[in-house]
């Protein structure tokens, strides 16, 4: 039995005190995860409002990606279910989706395409142009001088800066990412504090997995906690 914080629970009442009748972005509602024989988690509860980022804690295997994958429609829960706006997400999967951001653990980019090549990938997939030309984009990821240059021949943190630039490309308001921080230097960390601050200010909302701390973003920030079950 998956248990969540008294801190989230206490912060998740108040955003949604806060919101009075308007319907929370997305609603969690008892999810169960089993995974062979073991169950990740069960009966799992979460209201993702607006303007809010909600940290997914807990050790190695207690089931944070596999939440992350879940609340993202790409695995499906033994139980429960997940409504955007009110209404069920594979109801309105076309209009769930376009409203939402994935970025896995794993850079995730085309290694024989260069940092631009890419982008112009990303934007096309999002099925929208890119809100500033690529080549600020990858200034803004501080890229600059690599553009021309394959993924693949990359090291992990510049690959993982061209997967984080979807973050400029995209017009979703729900953003789940696992682990973004990972193979970023200090200056990508700041970037990355500096866009989620500017994502959640225009009403977006983020859901993330990550053992950096985050206590720059308290006034916003909601803290869930899986339990590894046996």
């Amino acid at each position: 039995m998956s248990k969540q914080s008294t801190l989230a629970s206490n912060q998740a009442v108040s955003a949604h005190a806060g919101a009075a009748e308007q319907a929370p972005l997305l609603d969690i509602v008892h999810i169960t995860s089993i995974r062979g024989e073991r169950t990740l988690f069960s009966d799992f509860n979460l209201q993702v409002e607006a303007g809010r980022m909600y940290q997914i804690e807990g050790p190695n295997g207690a089931g944070k990606s596999s939440l992350l994958r879940i609340i993202a429609g790409l695995l499906r829960p033994q139980s429960g279910e997940i409504r955007y706006r009110g209404e069920l997400s594979q109801h309105v999967r076309s209009e769930f989706l376009q409203d939402l951001l994935f970025i896995g653990h794993k850079a995730a980019v085309k290694p024989e395409l260069t940092g631009l090549e890419n982008l112009a990938f990303f934007a096309a997939v999002q099925g929208q142009p890119c809100a500033q030309p690529p080549f600020d984009l990858l200034e803004q990821v501080g890229l600059v001088g690599l553009e021309d240059i394959p993924a693949g021949n990359l090291s992990a943190g510049q690959q993982r800066r061209i997967a984080l630039a979807r973050l400029w490309v995209s017009s979703s308001r729900l953003w789940i990412l696992d682990e973004p921080f990972t193979s970023l230097d200090v200056a990508g960390i700041e970037m990355l504090h500096q866009r989620f601050s500017q994502h959640l200010a225009a009403g977006g909302a983020i859901i993330l997995t990550s053992h950096q701390p985050l206590d720059w973003a308290s006034q916003s920030l909601v803290r869930i906690q899986l339990e590894y079950n046996w």
